[in-house]
């Protein structure tokens, strides 16, 4: 089995007419280890790069479409995540090479070929979601998720609520304990009766 080696991502632009100039790559498992990542089980992607050659600068198009095999967040069953994306690249020519810009590449002026491999890596790992769920149970998740109640309160939050806490805060503040202040917040009256209903 032959692995995969970053130098098959090297594109030597010197050679090229000016114009367009397409590329296809698959990308597999073995892509990930040149950069010791290790998060998909396995991989099938199909990566299209479209190389725009100007007089003094260049574009590039990348995008991917294919899927990763990944653990659920929520059942830990392995299942094949659908997954695609694109990007887009300027390159031009300057002093020294700087990629710090996610939009932009400067190569020296003496370079004659780049490398795709890092451009190819980061489009398709930002194109994975955050939450990974089978797709068997997404709509289910995704309405739970939804609709799960307290979650965000802590127990200091609960007793705060139950003991009418904010609103003894709000008279003390105004230093007036007549029946018209003592009003409280409906939404914490809501909480307040969710409190007691259990």
């Amino acid at each position: 089995m032959v692995m995969v080696k970053e130098k098959d991502f090297l594109i030597q632009f010197s050679g090229l007419k000016a114009g367009e100039h397409r590329f296809e790559y698959h990308i597999e498992n073995d892509f990930f280890d040149l950069f010791n990542y290790d998060e998909f089980n396995s991989v099938n992607i199909n990566v299209e790069a479209i190389l725009l050659k100007k007089e003094t600068m260049m574009e590039l198009f990348l995008s991917h479409k294919g899927t990763v095999n990944v653990p659920c967040d929520v059942t830990n069953e392995d299942f094949d995540l659908s997954v695609n994306g694109s990007l887009k690249l300027i390159v031009k020519f300057g002093e020294e090479f700087n990629n710090d810009n996610e939009e932009l590449l400067i190569l020296p002026h003496e370079a004659f070929q780049f490398s795709l491999a890092q451009f190819i890596y980061e489009m398709i790992v930002l194109s994975v979601p955050y939450k990974r769920v089978h797709p068997s149970i997404a709509d289910d998740y995704e309405t739970e998720d939804e609709f799960s109640g307290l979650d965000f309160l802590d127990d200091e939050d609960l007793e705060m609520i139950h003991d009418d806490g904010l609103t003894d805060t709000e008279n003390e503040t105004t230093g007036d304990d007549s029946p018209e202040n003592k009003e409280t917040d409906p939404r914490w009256d809501e909480l307040k009766k969710l409190l007691t209903d259990k």
